[in-house]
């Protein structure tokens, strides 16, 4: 189990306890949070990306609004792993092995 460094004062809305969701994975060491500024674009959902690779891990992008914030995942998943837990916890993903919305009725 991984753990998240809270070293800011500010946070974009909705990102720490999804950190905190993410720590708790099999795989994950550290999370940190890190800068955070304003952008011309607004997403209306909080959105999370795989930005970049870093030594031991990678850098994310959250968004929510005219706020990007930095995160930095120190892991040893590859990139598609860690966009697919972020999509899954976002509840853009279905789970593994989920059956169709769209299955006939009796």
């Amino acid at each position: 189990m991984g753990r998240v460094v809270i070293t800011h004062s500010t946070y974009i809305e909705g990102l720490i306890p999804l950190l905190k969701r993410l720590a708790h994975c099999p795989g994950i060491d550290t999370v940190t949070p890190a800068v955070i500024s304003r952008v011309r674009g607004r997403s209306a959902q909080l959105r999370l990306r795989v930005s970049a690779p870093i030594t031991g891990g990678h850098k994310l992008v959250a968004r929510r609004g005219s706020s990007v914030q930095e995160v930095f995942v120190v892991t040893d998943w590859n990139r598609e792993q860690l966009q697919g837990q972020l999509d899954q916890l976002l509840g853009q993903a279905p789970p593994p092995n989920s059956s169709s919305p769209d299955g006939a009725r009796s």
